[in-house]
């Protein structure tokens, strides 16, 4: 493994940096960093595997340490392999009023609430 430079964060990662599995072998280059910085949550990345096939989904706890020129893994390179795709996050949704589940005495309330109260 050459020289990666000084530890960095998350934040500062950017796409094309090499990634190294646990027992140093080059495993692809990142594709993209899935965070939230203004909440400070890093989850993983997206590894280009030039090297398998295919993109592959790295959680955020499989990350070893973060460099300024590359990432190694706690996995090794057969780990690695199985990594899975990456996919849609399951628990990023949309809800919009269509989908709220009516609730006729919540309703009834409201609306007696809001007489009441000289809202209406």
């Amino acid at each position: 493994m050459k020289d990666l430079g000084q530890p960095s964060s998350y934040v500062a990662l950017q796409e094309r940096v090499p990634v190294y599995s646990s027992d140093g072998k080059e495993l692809g280059e990142i594709e993209h960093v899935l965070a939230d910085p203004d909440l400070d949550v890093f989850d993983g990345i997206v590894l280009d595997k030039s090297v398998l096939p295919g993109g592959r989904f790295v959680d955020a706890s499989q990350v070893e340490a973060i460099y300024e020129r590359g990432v190694v893994l706690r996995v090794d390179a057969a780990e690695a392999e199985g990594l899975p795709e990456p996919s849609a996050s399951p628990g990023e949704i949309e809800v919009g009023p269509d989908d709220m589940v009516k609730d006729d005495w919540h309703d009834k309330l409201r609306r007696a609430w809001d007489r009441i109260s000289g809202k209406d």
